[in-house]
């Protein structure tokens, strides 16, 4: 009876030894067949809790790792699609909505929307999703989240692109006073009428209605969209909807309005520190940015080897501009 049921369990054993490597072989198989096909891109898309926050990413592409951040601050990574899918030909793309944008999880307390706290939500992505070291890409205000986590997980990155950005706060509230100063004068004046009557509600609660609407009007439509756009003008872009998160925009950017950085943004003054960056750096910029093409200067100045594209006929949305050129200036600079 003893060897009987030693029989069964060794039958038993065996068939699921042979299940067990059934399974591993057609596993292998899939892995050949999907390495084999060039042309498939499977996305993956979930969520890393960093420190309380619940951050989204999506994921596509095979090579190296590529961290992508956006800009707002509290807009989200749709602005970057279509425009920068072909980066996923030769590296492996990894979008993230920055806490308190997108899917990412809203935050009850205002006060944890900062740079350093965002810093440290890319690094928990890094970490969980098993990156080691990245490549690491930022636009408007994602380029200042960018140059924050350089500045302290340089050892992390193996590239770093800063596109259409700045580096000093101060520096940028310089470039929106010229700005406001080009615009035509009915313009300039509706602007500061409304933001001197309280727009933004001056620390009060925010809420949207007409008249923010009017303002979002004046200052995103007509006075940023000849910065944000040159080659290849979105016709269907709308300065009211499709906003950012207000609760944080307002914490970070500020109460006052488009044309000064006053909120806790303020703070963000890395010029002088620049020079400690040695990972290989390109930095981008629109020969009509919004971010002028001084800023990028700067920096360039400030990182020793870095390489500074200027793109022509170029607004801040220079991969919408200029698709093909953006694309390459990066691909070119990563797999050089």
């Amino acid at each position: 009876m003893q060897e009987a049921d030693r029989a069964d369990k060794s039958d038993t054993m065996m068939r699921m030894l042979k299940r067990t490597l059934l399974a591993l072989f057609l596993a292998f198989l899939a892995a050949v067949a999907f390495a084999a096909e060039p042309n498939v891109y499977p996305m993956q898309e979930g969520f890393v809790d960093a420190h309380g926050a619940l951050i989204y990413y999506k994921a596509l592409g095979k090579g190296d790792p590529l961290v992508i951040v956006h800009g707002g601050p509290g807009a989200s990574h749709d602005y970057f699609l279509p425009w920068l899918l072909p980066l996923a030909r030769h590296n492996r793309v990894i979008f993230i909505d920055e806490r308190g944008s997108g899917k990412s999880e809203k935050l009850e307390d205002v006060k944890q929307y900062t740079v350093e706290n965002m810093v440290e939500d890319v690094e928990a992505v890094r970490r969980a999703l098993v990156l080691g070291k990245i490549n690491l890409l930022g636009h408007s205000y994602g380029g200042v989240l960018a140059q924050a986590y350089a500045l302290k997980y340089q050892s992390h990155l193996n590239h770093l692109v800063l596109a259409s950005t700045f580096s000093s706060t101060s520096a940028m509230n310089d470039v929106f006073v010229r700005m406001k100063e080009k615009m035509p004068a009915e313009l300039r004046e509706r602007i500061d009428k409304m933001e001197k009557e309280g727009v933004y509600g001056h620390g009060k609660p925010y809420e949207q209605n007409r008249y923010t609407a009017d303002y979002m009007i004046a200052a995103w439509g007509d006075g940023y969209f000849p910065y944000l756009y040159q080659n290849h003008p979105d016709p269907t872009y709308d300065p009211v909807a499709g906003g950012p998160s207000w609760e944080l925009y307002r914490e970070m950017w500020g109460s006052t309005g488009e044309y000064v950085i006053d909120g806790n943004l303020k703070s963000v003054e890395y010029t002088e520190r620049l020079a400690t960056i040695k990972v290989p750096t390109l930095i981008t910029v629109g020969d009509h940015d919004e971010c002028e093409p001084a800023l990028s200067e700067t920096m360039h100045a400030k990182i020793k080897g870095s390489k500074l594209v200027v793109l022509p006929k170029s607004g801040h949305m220079t991969f919408v501009d200029q698709p093909r050129m953006f694309i390459e200036a990066v691909d070119n600079f990563l797999h050089r």
